[in-house]
């Protein structure tokens, strides 16, 4: 069961540390946003309705394992503030 929040919590950005764009595709692998995308979402006029809809294309964009893993980490980065990439970078600088 997919947990609501995940897509009305639009005050997330759906960034998981992970940031390489694939030449091929033009998407972040970690997100699968476009640079366009990325740069619309930091736009603080941005509606939530079109981050609503962005975030569901992005789960459209993503391959079974890549969706799986986006969602782990975007769930805890809700709950917790960071995403899972980002929690295991700072705890391999301690």
């Amino acid at each position: 069961m997919t947990k609501q929040y995940k897509i009305i919590n639009m005050t997330v950005s759906p960034c998981i540390s992970i940031c390489k764009i694939d030449p091929i595709t033009g998407y972040c692998e970690g997100c699968a946003r476009t640079k366009s995308e990325i740069k619309i979402w930091k736009d603080e006029k941005t509606t939530t309705e079109w981050k609503m809809t962005n975030l569901k294309k992005l789960h459209e964009r993503m391959s079974d394992i890549q969706l799986k893993n986006f969602k782990e980490s975007y769930e805890y980065k809700c709950i917790n503030g960071i995403s899972l990439a980002k929690k295991k970078k700072l705890e391999e600088k301690k």
